[in-house]
């Protein structure tokens, strides 16, 4: 990708913005850039309020701490959650499903069929198409399923944008807003209500006299591309909502209704938590981005994103996500930080910004230049054998295995059937992942090992989270990031080798036809927990990242073929 020339920051208060090049950045926050001295002073009075921001400062504290209170989250009747319940935005880093350098190989021929059986947001499917090497030129069908409509059909547009708007800077930039910002432009809504709406609006005067649970199915045809929707009719009614903003509802509204949850007064101290792990400049970036909900670097003209976002506001009066809901969860920090954006070097949310929008812009190369058949589903995983047919050469199927949900012997059990034999291709391969697995298995016993001080966490606690002073309030700042730090610091081997056994997962191949892949050639089994050992180099730094994007360190990965034929 080539390094963008960002745009001066300079705005006026009517909305008016320089449009020269920017040519140096902020000294003190590297958040924004500006064209030259003259633009710089005139935006001081704007931009001081951010720059100037206690946030920014390396002596900030936590609210809490200048107080001298205790925390509200040390309460323990206090709720971890806040907010919604629905799970709109990743929670776990994007990853390619395919890889096939390291599988069937760059110049495979053979037709792949790709699953996503619990899909969430479009980012894996997003990723894995654009990754696909060019030398690959055979069809490709992908199935999409997530049994929440609301999830659902945020990806039925998204895909409909990508294959309906032909002129590519505007499809990338609305589907970046409309999976992302709370608020959009109006040629955003105009997409949304004059390409978008006639589809689904024809398929929904279809089936109006039908009942509600009627199934209806509509395949879109766009040159080698095919969109093919299976949904109830209560599922197609509210898709068609999806594409329109609820009349009464002014942006004032809107944001009333977000701010509620993101900039919550009663959840202060939950997102001052999360500021001790961010850097100054990032804290700044990511108190932005609570308050107005836009992906956009932090130097960008605000005013243009004046419509609320239909698909994030179909929830009544009620913002539908957790107030710790963060585009950054949904895709790799270390990839992110690695994207050139010039000299905005602190604006990791612009950085954000141009990583997902290069990777929308390889997926739409792809899938133009290809032939791409396209399946959205929305039921219950457990239904997809009954809907569906296989084989396929990926199945992924996120946290679904985690005891909470379907379980690990149920997910195997369905979805190994629908993997391609392994005579026909050996790469073919089922993905789970446990996200709540360490937890569910943890002990008392496990907590005491941790306490001898050579237990591997200990020994990295004394170089990622040096202590400077005695640690004697479990409110003390430095004590949070230290009892919040600490599972980040552990590895989980045993908890896992004691599911191996509890689960008695070596057994799968005699009922199930699958098994447990011994290299990983997908995603490393443990791909979130820190790599270096203590003391080595670049292990704070390490440290410091993991914290910073959302990921626990507890995420286990577990790769399957089928040994059936």
């Amino acid at each position: 990708m080539a390094t963008p020339s960002l745009p001066c920051a300079h705005c006026s208060p009517d909305g008016t913005s320089c449009q020269n090049t920017g040519k140096s950045s902020c000294a003190n926050c590297s958040l924004v850039v500006y064209c030259g001295s003259e633009c710089q002073k005139a935006h001081w009075l704007i931009h001081k309020l951010d720059c100037k921001s206690s946030l920014n400062k390396a002596s900030w504290k936590p609210e809490w701490a200048i107080q001298g209170r205790t925390p509200a989250f040390m309460d323990p009747e206090a709720g971890e959650l806040f907010g919604g319940r629905k799970y709109l935005l990743g929670n776990v880093p994007a990853l390619d499903v395919l890889r096939l350098d390291a599988n069937e190989g760059e110049s495979y021929e053979g037709h792949l069929r790709l699953l996503f059986a619990a899909s969430g947001d479009l980012r894996n499917v997003i990723k894995t198409i654009a990754q696909i090497p060019p030398t690959y030129d055979q069809p490709i069908d992908i199935v999409i399923n997530d049994r929440d409509i609301d999830i659902a059909a945020r990806n039925v547009i998204l895909l409909l944008i990508a294959l309906t708007v032909d002129d590519q800077d505007e499809a990338v930039d609305c589907m970046i807003h409309v999976w992302y910002s709370a608020f959009i432009r109006k040629s955003h809504v105009d997409i949304l209500k004059q390409r978008i709406r006639p589809f689904i609006q024809s398929a929904c005067d279809k089936i109006k006299n039908k009942s509600g649970m009627t199934v209806f199915r509509r395949t879109w045809t766009f040159r080698k591309r095919t969109l093919r929707l299976i949904l109830e009719k209560t599922a197609w009614d509210k898709l068609l909502c999806f594409t329109d903003v609820p009349g009464d509802l002014t942006i004032d509204k809107a944001r009333e209704i977000r701010q509620a949850v993101t900039v919550a007064r009663s959840r202060i101290d939950y997102r001052d938590r999360t500021f001790l792990f961010q850097s100054p400049p990032h804290r700044v970036a990511k108190q932005r981005y609570y308050q107005d909900g836009l992906l956009l670097r932090f130097g960008a003209q605000r005013s243009e994103y004046c419509e609320p976002n239909p698909t994030f506001f179909q929830f009544g009066n009620t913002w539908p996500m957790q107030d710790s809901a963060d585009p950054v969860e949904g895709w790799s920090l270390g990839e992110v930080e690695k994207t050139r954006i010039g000299l905005a070097a602190s604006d990791v949310y612009g950085k954000l910004f141009y990583y997902i929008r290069s990777m929308i812009e390889m997926f739409l190369d792809r899938v133009c230049k290809s032939t791409v058949g396209f399946q959205l589903l929305q039921v219950d995983a457990v239904e997809l054998g009954d809907e569906l047919e296989g084989p396929f050469d990926r199945i992924e199927v996120s946290n679904i295995s985690d005891g909470g949900y379907l379980g690990i012997r149920s997910t195997v059990a369905m979805m190994a059937p629908l993997l391609r034999k392994p005579s026909i291709n050996p790469h073919a391969t089922l993905v789970t992942l446990f996200m709540n697995m360490v937890d569910e298995n943890w002990t008392i016993m496990d907590e005491f090992a941790d306490c001898s001080p050579t237990s591997l966490a200990n020994r990295r606690l004394v170089h990622c989270l040096p202590v400077v002073h005695p640690l004697m309030d479990p409110a003390d700042p430095a004590m949070v990031k230290v009892t919040y730090g600490a599972s980040h610091l552990r590895e989980y081997d045993n908890i896992f080798q004691r599911v191996v056994n509890h689960l008695e997962l070596k057994s799968f191949p005699d009922w199930s036809g699958a098994m447990m892949k011994e290299k990983h050639t997908i995603i490393e089994k443990w791909p979130y927990r820190l790599k270096l050992g203590p003391g080595q180099a670049g292990g704070k730094e390490e440290f410091d990242l993991l914290m910073e994007g959302g990921s626990s360190g507890k995420e286990l990965y577990l790769e399957w073929k089928r040994i059936q034929e």
